[in-house]
């Protein structure tokens, strides 16, 4: 059986050989087309022998590795399982027993963990997995037909050209990544420039250095680039901003357009769905109103309680699948986010929606976000962390002309910073431990 991503591959290496398809902004080094596939065909030639429907569990940064290792990967027939690159070698392997990994590439070794195991039948090439802040990740298997469908979906969407440069900063293996970097890379031969530190002024370095025009971000990133001194000329190339990954606010898309010059278009998906909602205009993020209309190929439809199902050839499964956000469609016909589903609490017999108290946090004037759960003593309360300026007993205060005196948090937390996975979600694990005063390790 043909590979869908490796035709799109052998396609674009065949239009352009020699055309850069990376560039590390910390060596200065660039890799051609033909450079990358002779390393994966290198690679495959090496260890690749016995990997046709076995998974391959690795953790790397991302950069020239990282792809050759999944090129190689998928050209041997095998399923690609990328970990977050900090993740420790212990978890590595006890994340390969849980989805069934029979070989570990560390330290440049191809490890052989298990027995090979029988090839599945319904074409997976590629296992995600969701974040695992809540506890174990779950796997996800997708084929490369649903992996390409949503790259394309995305480059449509989005105007992602061949002849463009995505900067490389959130990780090749998230959804986020595969969707708006390998994808578009390996169908289309978009170039990845990367290995920049994510310091402010380091990233703007790299950006005036290497002039990219595509930069898919996250919230807490953007937040960092306005709130520096960077000369806004450092970032001229950029002709479309994208943030993801996490709920972004409309003070901080404001902040970035006004410093910047340059408009921040949100973007909304999943896991187990890749994009679903696109912010063409960037209209949108600066108002907070949505987080844009369906991207091409996409179709929501809506059923009780405000949950909704998305159907499109990039979703895993059986093309379909309900996540666990409530929405709408507001009158532009754009997706507003209402909260997660089933986040219900009970408070002395009464139930509270979570949202509610977060959505109006978020709109006092000195609140960037906020996020509420049970006080971790006392499950009668609520206990809230915020991410803005002001005291607690100033917000708590705010609040009070807004919320019913039972609503109020009995416990809230003033963070200048909400801390982030790797993936640049909210980690709402330290959360609850900082909400508990139990220690956590500093925010990076």
């Amino acid at each position: 059986m043909s590979c869908p991503l490796l035709s799109a591959w052998s396609a674009t290496l065949a239009a352009a050989p020699a055309a850069p398809i990376l560039i590390d902004a910390a060596s200065e080094r660039t890799w051609t087309r033909a450079e990358l596939d002779t390393a994966a065909r290198e690679w495959v030639a090496a260890h690749g022998a016995d990997l046709r429907g076995q998974a391959v569990v690795f953790a790397l940064p991302n950069g020239i590795e990282w792809l050759t290792v999944t090129l190689g990967v998928l050209m041997a027939g095998g399923i690609v399982v990328s970990l977050d690159p900090g993740e420790p070698a212990a978890a590595q392997r006890t994340i390969a027993a849980a989805v069934n990994a029979t070989h570990w590439w560390h330290d440049r070794q191809l490890i052989t963990l298990a027995p090979r195991r029988s090839s599945p039948r319904d074409g997976r090439c590629l296992i995600k997995l969701t974040s695992g802040s809540t506890g174990t990740p779950k796997a996800l298997p997708f084929t490369a037909a649903q992996l390409l469908a949503d790259g394309r979906q995305i480059c449509a969407s989005m105007d992602i050209r061949a002849t463009d440069l995505n900067l490389g900063c959130i990780p090749f293996g998230h959804s986020y990544g595969l969707g708006n970097l390998i994808v578009p890379l390996l169908a289309q031969g978009t170039a990845i420039v990367c290995g920049a530190p994510v310091l402010p002024q380091a990233l703007a370095d790299a950006i005036a250095r290497w002039q990219p025009t595509v930069f898919p971000a996250v919230p807490a990133l953007l937040r960092a680039l306005a709130a520096s001194d960077i000369a806004p000329a450092q970032l001229h190339s950029l002709r479309t901003v994208i943030s993801a990954g996490a709920a972004l606010s409309p003070e901080i898309a404001q902040a970035f357009a006004t410093r910047f010059a340059r408009r921040v278009h949100s973007f909304y998906g999943s896991s187990e769905t890749g994009g679903i909602a696109y912010d063409r205009t960037g209209d949108a993020a600066s108002t907070g109103r949505s987080v844009g209309p369906p991207i091409d190929g996409v179709q929501l439809t809506f059923t009780r309680g405000q949950r909704f199902f998305v159907a499109s050839a990039a979703v895993g499964g059986r093309g379909r699948f309900r996540p666990a956000d409530r929405a709408e469609l507001n009158a532009h016909g754009e997706l507003v986010l209402l909260g997660r589903a089933g986040r219900m609490l009970k408070l002395a017999g009464r139930r509270v929606d979570p949202a509610e108290i977060e959505h109006a946090l978020r709109s006092l004037p000195d609140v960037r976000d906020a996020w509420v759960t049970l006080h971790p003593e006392r499950p009668d309360s609520l206990a809230a962390a915020v991410c803005g300026d002001g005291t607690s007993d100033a917000l708590r205060a705010a609040l009070a002309e807004r919320l019913a005196a039972w609503k109020l948090p009995r416990r809230l937390l003033v963070l200048s910073e909400f801390p982030v996975t790797a993936r640049g979600k909210t980690d709402t694990r330290r959360l609850r431990d900082l909400l508990a005063h139990r220690p956590a390790p500093p925010i990076s």
